[in-house]
């Protein structure tokens, strides 16, 4: 039985879900490498990470993989919700757990509840924000840019952690592995940062 109290004390923005789309909610144990959904695929529930984390994958017709979004807590492929098939294949990063509403019910409280309409608009707003933070990131014509523009816009405004391996931040950076590593052996020679286990800081103005 889902603990619904626990879950909103943990995630505030579950408080808002109705009751009549509450009792539609499964939750899941996902393993990592999970895939919950495939590009093409009709959408068919609408995810909410509860722990671990799940992440939009895009492949090109190269079959290079870039990651569009990485969500630790809370709702994800939120475009789904409008969409007749996903866009992006939806893949566990880490084992975890995930609430799946589905799609219908998810919609038609969206339509019946204005108190949830409202909190589900504010939310869409915050990620919007955050969409086009990751699209200034990827108009940045260089590696050193954007490693720069990265460390700014999501550390703590002296470095940032990374909480996934380099290779997979080349992927949401949408570079190389090797184009990665190679721009950041140039910054570290250089001066311009400092690298001290998965933190990483910017020195240079």
């Amino acid at each position: 039985m889902i603990d619904w109290q626990r879950l909103s004390d943990d995630h505030p923005v579950l408080a808002g879900v109705p009751a009549s789309l509450r009792e539609q909610a499964v939750d899941r144990r996902v393993v990592a490498g999970e895939r919950l959904a495939r590009q093409g695929e009709a959408p068919a529930a609408m995810f909410f990470v509860l722990a671990g984390e799940v992440r939009l994958l895009r492949r090109s017709p190269a079959g290079r993989e870039t990651i569009m979004q990485r969500v630790q807590g809370g709702f994800v492929a939120e475009a789904s919700l409008d969409a007749t098939c996903y866009h992006c294949d939806l893949v566990a990063g880490v084992a975890g757990r995930v609430l799946a509403f589905p799609r219908r019910a998810f919609d038609a409280a969206l339509a019946e509840d204005a108190r949830f309409n409202r909190a589900w608009i504010a939310h869409l707003s915050r990620e919007l924000r955050q969409a086009r933070a990751r699209n200034e990131r990827l108009a940045c014509p260089t590696a050193a840019e954007r490693i720069r523009h990265a460390i700014e816009t999501e550390g703590d405004g002296s470095g940032l952690v990374l909480d996934q391996t380099r290779k997979e931040w080349a992927a949401e950076l949408g570079l190389t592995h090797e184009a990665l590593y190679r721009a950041l052996r140039r910054l570290r020679e250089a001066g311009t940062i400092r690298e001290d286990g998965r933190r990483i800081e910017w020195l240079a103005d």
